[in-house]
């Protein structure tokens, strides 16, 4: 990733553009579908709250397009592990789906843009007068030498605690605000027999994203985003000072992890089997739209240590990819995909926030409503796990180093493979 993503000055951007006031609901109107009429739609939303908000933005988009056909070619796995390597061998094979989902950023950037596999959509940004409805700063994030590759949907914040409140409540525990706080209350939740910190990474990138919170913390915004254009090595003692803390935080979590996915963590939290997790607000859809809990009655959230006025974004967008067999009637979903009411009907569901400057906070909960004024007024930094800030490669390695951390436990060698691992990436 390089310097470009100016996170900064996309939360500086939406300061000022981001309006409170409601839009109308319908869709611009565009070119017709032609004789295209399927449009294949490839992402790895199928659990949680994500298959409610995409079932939800299908059924909008057959409203205002009856004539087309929607093929939902949804693949199960965590952060699109399964999907992506699915993906992969369509596009290789010259069969790629209409559309597909990738996160803004070096995932998108790096891989697909770079092969030369997508199709621009400057002229689809012109037509439904996005340029000034996303802000300029994450249309950046979806280009590349002055092209538009893709659509945002959401923006999501990787940096939340969650917390079970009767848990904290019963046992006079306060959310942590530093790693001091997390490890004194994780130590008073422990000794009453509480599993403090449930963890699922039965798909690797769980503790990815566990750790690359830590590194947040540790390390703040600044020295974080410098990992990534290599401005700090990887073997920094502060980096492996952060590393050292996620040891720690390992130590509380629970025994079968490795045999638990990400819904399942969360859901330990919402039963009270464990106090706490960590993991992005698509969390909190599940917690909405799948166990029908209340915002701040069942649930608690904070950022995670240390990463206070800190946002990790991830956005997921979805593009047009060169060879699709139904382009005219992948553009109409695109135009549902970046409209007013499109974001507005998916991302509650989701637990994500629009990207969107102009989107309704009304139709947000809580939640929604705060994280879409930290988003705001937050000093804004990639998400390692799911793929904005390094190439692919490079993820894939993390993961793997990860995972033989959480048993092994050797901090040298460990940032000694990801800085390993982080050079050969970049060549």
């Amino acid at each position: 990733m390089g310097k470009g993503f100016r996170w900064v000055s996309l939360a500086l951007s939406l300061a000022l553009v981001w309006t409170v006031t409601a839009c109308g609901g319908s869709t611009p109107e565009g070119d017709s579908a032609g004789d295209n009429k399927e449009v294949e739609i490839f992402s790895w939303w199928t659990g949680a709250g994500e298959e409610a908000g995409l079932k939800a933005l299908i059924k909008l988009f057959a409203k205002e397009n009856p004539e087309i056909k929607v093929k939902n070619a949804a693949v199960a796995g965590g952060a699109g592990t399964n999907a992506k390597a699915a993906l992969a061998t369509r596009m290789q094979g010259n069969d790629p789906p209409d559309t597909f989902q990738v996160h803004g950023g070096s995932e998108l950037n790096d891989s697909w843009v770079a092969a030369g596999k997508m199709e621009p959509l400057n002229g689809l940004y012109e037509e439904q007068g996005w340029k000034n409805k996303f802000p300029s700063e994450l249309i950046d994030l979806v280009s590349k030498d002055g092209k538009i590759y893709s659509v945002p949907v959401n923006i999501h914040r990787g940096n939340v605690l969650w917390y079970n409140k009767k848990i904290f409540e019963e046992n006079g525990v306060e959310p942590p605000k530093t790693f001091d706080d997390f490890f004194q209350a994780a130590d008073q939740l422990k000794k009453k027999g509480i599993i403090p910190l449930a963890l699922g990474d039965k798909e690797l990138w769980t503790a990815t994203h566990l750790l690359e919170t830590v590194l947040l913390g540790k390390l703040g915004p600044e020295n974080y985003n410098q990992l990534w254009t290599g401005e700090l090595a990887l073997d920094d003692p502060k980096v492996k000072d952060a590393v050292k803390t996620f040891k720690k935080m390992l130590t509380y979590t629970n025994k079968d992890h490795a045999a638990r996915n990400w819904q399942d963590a969360a859901q330990m939290v919402a039963k009270g089997d464990a106090a706490m997790n960590v993991m992005g607000d698509w969390a909190k859809g599940y917690f909405t739209t799948d166990l029908k809990l209340k915002p701040n009655k069942d649930f608690g959230w904070v950022p995670t240590p240390e990463t206070e006025g800190s946002f990790m974004v991830i956005t997921d967008t979805f593009g047009l990819p060169k060879g699709a067999k139904n382009p005219e009637a992948t553009k109409e979903f695109l135009k549902v995909l970046g409209s007013v009411e499109g974001q507005d009907t998916f991302n509650p569901l989701k637990g994500s926030i629009p990207a969107r400057v102009d989107a309704n906070p009304d139709k947000y909960d809580e939640y929604g409503k705060e994280t879409i004024e930290a988003f705001k007024h937050s000093k804004l930094t990639p998400s390692l796990a799911h793929g904005s800030a390094a190439p692919e490669g490079f993820v894939t390695g993390t993961n793997q180093a990860v995972n033989s951390f959480v048993t092994q436990g050797n901090i040298d060698a460990f940032v000694k493979t990801l800085k390993q691992h982080f050079k050969q990436a970049k060549k």
